[in-house]
């Protein structure tokens, strides 16, 4: 029962997650080895976001079935599990799942499709009554513990944290927290070599932001600037308010190219390696400037790639 106080109250579910964009397949994103971690990653960090700690809910296996990733989740405390799904219920575990993948990935925006089951109940269909989800996942009890390679992802996921804590203390100023910034690459020589991103069906390498990108988007942003500033500061403390306002104020006399050239210039001083090319494309595609866009990936703004 679960009013009894002599058993700790565990229960399990899973969480189906589908793209549906048709250029990202999750599942073959999970089943790289390059990219496995960084999927990983996202799943954790989207998961603490919506039960407010980082043991809140153990990740115990994902299980690749095109089109789905399917996580089995286990729940150790009532409170946990009820926070979850509230989060689930209001859309909060869905938009922090899909921004933590666009980071972890450095991709454009991954849209997503999510749904949640325990045992034979679907439990998108009685999310109103959160008693009676909290029965169905506490009857479904865990048929394992985390397999060999979810214990590696997750002592592989602490060092990243404890690595992205310490230069938390070192230099506060200058480096985002691990919520904001969400680790899209480890730091050093770990950056994987090959990252890429899809952008209107195609596949591009990602890179850094170069100085020819920068005076480009400077040139052609115009009034947008700010908006483009607003897509970054999600993910970039250092044009977090009043920044983006007080830049417009700074440079208003010369004019709209200098105060686009220097938010996108704050950026790429703070973010260091993390200023990729990526970042930027998805932050122009979400306020539809994608001529711009084309234009920084060397694509002709005339073909139709619709």
């Amino acid at each position: 029962k679960m009013a009894g106080s002599s058993a700790p109250w565990i229960g399990s579910a899973y969480l189906f997650l589908q793209s549906t964009c048709k250029t990202i397949a999750l599942p073959s994103l999970y089943e790289s080895s390059q990219k496995k971690p960084y999927v990983f990653e996202a799943l954790k960090l989207a998961l603490a976001d919506c039960t407010g700690s980082m043991n809140g809910v153990d990740v115990l296996k994902v299980h690749c079935s095109h089109p789905h990733l399917i996580v089995q989740l286990k729940f150790c405390k009532r409170e946990n599990c009820r926070q979850f799904l509230r989060s689930y219920r209001e859309g909060a575990l869905q938009k922090s799942l899909q921004s933590n993948l666009q980071l972890s990935l450095a991709t454009t925006t991954v849209p997503l499709e999510v749904e949640l089951k325990a045992g034979s109940e679907h439990l998108d269909k009685m999310l109103k009554d959160e008693d009676r989800c909290l029965e169905c996942i506490y009857r479904e009890k865990p048929d394992r513990l985390p397999d060999e390679e979810i214990m590696e992802l997750e002592e592989r996921f602490k060092s990243l944290m404890l690595h992205q804590s310490t230069n938390n203390n070192v230099a506060v100023k200058d480096c985002s927290s691990l919520k904001s910034s969400s680790l899209p690459y480890p730091q050093g020589n770990s950056l994987p070599p090959q990252v890429t991103f899809i952008f209107q069906g195609q596949q591009f390498d990602n890179r850094t932001i170069t100085p020819d990108d920068h005076q480009k988007f400077a040139k052609s942003v115009s009034k947008k600037w700010k908006q483009v500033g607003r897509s970054l500061q999600k993910s970039c403390r250092a044009l977090r308010d009043p920044v983006i306002d007080n830049l417009a104020l700074e440079y208003d006399r010369e004019g709209l190219y200098e105060q686009a050239y220097q938010m996108l210039l704050r950026f790429i001083q703070s973010e260091g390696k993390k200023a990729t090319i990526a970042r930027l494309i998805a932050a122009l595609e979400e306020n539809s400037l994608i001529s711009l866009a084309e234009e920084l990936l060397g694509l002709h703004s005339n073909e139709d790639c619709s």
